[in-house]
C-alpha cells in the first residue's frame, strides 16, 4: 500500500495528543515532519509536548518549531483548559531525543514539501500561523501540495468568541491569508466535533486496548473528567478521520472567508452556504459526520496500536 505523505502542523494539546496518535499510528499514512506552534499553550510547550509523545511511541520524526504566537495579535492560549504544560495528567519518561530541527517550521515545510515526489497534505490542528508564513515566504509550496486539511472554524457557534473558533480566533489575519491562497482546503469545523462525542463505554474500552489508550484516557481525565460521564468531544480527531476515512463525512463546496476587524466578530468564519456573496467557493466544508461511524472508528484506533505491540 502506498502510505500519503503528510505533514501535521499543531499545538498540543489534548485532543492534539488523540490526533497525532491516530496519524502515527496509522499504516494509511507517512507522517513526513511535525511543526509546532503556540496556541493551546505556549511553543515550548507544545513542542516538548511533541517531543514527549514521540519518545512514548518511540518515534523519530522530525520536528520543527515555528511561530510563538499570532502574526499581528497577542497569543490568548488556551491553558485554562488544557492545562500550564498543555498535557498534564499522565507521566512522560522525557523528550525524543535527535528529532527536534534546526530550521524553524517555516524553512522545515518548505524543504519537505519541496523534495517531495508525491504532493503532501498538510493536516493543520493549531493556528495556522505557520501556513500562512509558508504561503507568504515561499508561495512556490503551493504547487506540491495535496490539500491542506483544518480543524478550526465553524458553520454555527464559537467556543473563544460568539460566533468564532479557537485555532481561527488565535490568528484570523493567518487564516485570511490561508483561505485566501488557492491551496485545496477540507475545513472540519467546531460544529463536527460538537456531534463527535465518544461515550463512557468507549472510553472504558479505549483505556483497556493499548499503553496508547490509558495515556489518552488520562490527559482527558485530568481536565475534563466531567465530560468524560456524558460523551467527550472529539475536535482535532475529526480532522485525521477526514483525512482517513472521508465517507463518514457529508461536506460542500463554498466559500469561506475570515472576520478581521468586527468588534464582535473578529475570527469568524463566514461560511456562505446560501452564495450569499456570490463567490466562486474555496474550501470543501464538512456539515456533518456519522456519529456512530466515527466511534467505533475513534476506539479501534487504540485497538489497532495495541494489536502492533504498543
Amino acid at each position: 500500500m502506498t502510505k500519503t505523505p503528510i505533514i501535521i502542523d499543531t499545538d498540543p494539546g489534548i485532543d492534539d495528543a488523540a490526533a497525532l496518535a491516530i496519524a502515527i499510528g496509522s499504516d494509511k499514512v507517512d507522517v513526513r515532519l511535525i511543526t509546532t506552534v503556540g496556541g493551546n499553550v505556549s511553543l515550548e510547550n507544545v513542542s516538548n509536548n511533541v517531543l514527549k509523545l514521540l519518545k512514548f511511541w518511540d518515534k523519530k520524526i522530525p520536528v520543527a518549531k515555528g511561530a510563538k504566537g499570532p502574526l499581528v495579535r497577542s497569543l490568548s492560549d488556551a491553558s485554562a483548559i488544557h492545562g500550564a504544560s498543555g498535557m498534564d495528567g499522565f507521566e512522560f519518561d522525557g523528550l525524543a531525543d535527535g528529532c527536534l530541527l534546526t530550521e524553524v517550521a517555516v524553512e522545515a515545510l518548505y524543504k519537505e514539501i519541496t523534495r517531495s515526489n508525491t504532493p503532501v497534505t498538510i493536516v493543520a490542528i493549531g493556528p495556522l500561523t505557520n501556513i500562512a508564513l509558508l504561503l507568504k515566504v515561499h508561495p512556490d509550496s503551493k504547487s506540491n501540495i495535496e490539500r491542506l486539511i483544518i480543524m478550526g472554524g465553524t458553520i454555527t457557534r464559537g467556543n473563544k468568541g460568539v460566533l468564532s473558533e479557537f485555532n481561527m480566533a488565535t490568528d484570523p489575519e493567518a487564516a485570511k491569508i490561508v483561505f485566501s491562497s488557492g491551496v485545496p482546503i477540507v475545513m472540519v469545523g467546531l460544529d463536527i466535533g460538537w456531534k463527535a462525542l465518544v461515550l463512557p463505554e468507549d472510553i472504558e474500552k479505549i483505556k483497556a486496548a493499548s499503553k496508547t489508550g490509558k495515556m489518552i484516557t488520562a490527559l482527558f481525565s485530568h481536565y475534563r473528567g466531567g465530560s468524560i460521564k456524558t460523551g467527550l468531544k472529539m475536535y482535532d480527531p475529526t480532522a485525521m478521520a477526514y483525512l482517513l476515512v472521508p465517507e463518514m463525512f457529508q461536506t460542500t463546496e463554498t466559500f469561506v472567508d475570515i472576520e478581521l476587524s468586527g468588534a464582535l466578530t473578529a475570527g469568524c468564519t463566514l461560511v456562505d452556504l446560501k452564495g450569499y456573496l456570490g463567490k466562486p467557493a474555496n474550501a470543501t466544508v464538512c456539515t456533518d459526520i456519522d456519529v456512530q461511524a466515527f466511534r467505533t472508528w475513534f476506539v479501534d484506533q487504540f485497538y489497532c496500536r495495541g494489536n502492533r505491540g504498543d
